[in-house]
């Protein structure tokens, strides 16, 4: 029995979390839009699947089109239920950061290796809970494999520095840091800041999901006293600068991701799961039956 999507291709799929715009991308090919309801609720917005250099992938705007939803108002668990039950085994998240580092400059791009959690809301951490208790190993949170080939493809097309590996801190905004935050984030070792990736690597590996990020910088926070401090024009404008280099990246990159979801990444449930299944109650085992293992 498929617990899937009735959209869903056959094809393992690639998923792309980012700004609205990603999906304007050259090359992409039986465009469509996806409604798609969760266990967990609606996703932040409907889906734009299509063919891209020979893939399936979905698109799925992380703050709605227009971005209508704040950073703390996600429903991060129907985004991620919403691209696996598309189908969906490796994830892409472009994300807005600001560096916590001299050498890191804005329009760079820091592919991170590692995570830190300084969010205070739990509940969008895990699918489990209700009953069925599951604990996933995260020690290495991003997927090895395509965090290599973010890198290349970034080195490749991008006309600013690529960083490969650093520690993204997920703080829960929607204000940006304070100076003394800011400061404690350095004196810590963190090297860029953001608002939202912590909760989609987690919700990915539980998933069975390969995820790993193109941290776009736009920012010095505000630790930096000779510049600026953060505000969203700078973001924004930032942004808008590596909006074309994105979708060059991201092109790339789905074209060299192998065919058969085979990395560990796509195996992190079986043995996580502790609740003995006689004890699953029946609704949360039915909520959560595309991720149990042996299930889906």
């Amino acid at each position: 029995m498929s617990f899937l999507h009735p959209q869903a291709p056959a094809q393992p799929a690639i998923g792309i979390i980012g700004g609205s715009g990603l999906y304007d991308i050259e090359g992409l090919e039986n465009r469509r839009e996806i409604e798609v309801e969760t266990p967990f609720g609606s996703p932040s917005d409907h889906l734009v699947g299509g063919i891209l250099a020979g893939r399936p992938v979905f698109f799925l705007p992380r703050h709605g089109r227009g971005h209508r939803i704040l950073p703390h108002e996600l429903n991060h668990r129907a985004n991620l239920h919403a691209l696996r039950s598309l189908n969906v085994r490796w994830v892409i998240a472009v994300t807005a950061v600001g560096s916590l580092r001299e050498q890191y400059a804005p329009r760079d791009i820091l592919v991170p290796d590692q995570l830190f959690d300084r969010t205070s809301r739990r509940e969008h951490h895990t699918f489990f809970g209700r009953g069925i208790a599951a604990h996933i190993a995260f020690a290495e949170p991003y997927s090895g494999g395509l965090r290599r080939i973010l890198v290349e493809a970034s080195r490749a097309h991008h006309r600013h520095a690529v960083h490969d590996g650093g520690t993204y801190v997920n703080m829960d905004g929607p204000a940006f840091s304070t100076r003394a935050e800011s400061e404690t984030n350095r004196r810590l070792g963190f090297d860029v800041i953001g608002m939202t990736n912590l909760p989609e690597a987690k919700l990915a590996r539980e998933a069975g999901i390969a995820l790993a990020t193109l941290a776009m910088i736009t920012d010095y926070d505000c630790w930096k006293i000779e510049e600026e401090p953060v505000n969203a024009q700078t973001v924004i404008g930032h942004l808008m600068a590596n909006a074309e280099a994105a979708k060059t990246i991201v092109s790339e990159a789905v074209g060299a991701i192998p065919a058969e979801p085979d990395w560990p990444e796509h195996r992190a449930i079986d043995g996580a799961v502790l609740t003995p299944r006689e004890l699953w109650p029946a609704e949360t085992a039915e909520q959560l039956q595309l991720l149990l293992p042996g299930e889906a």
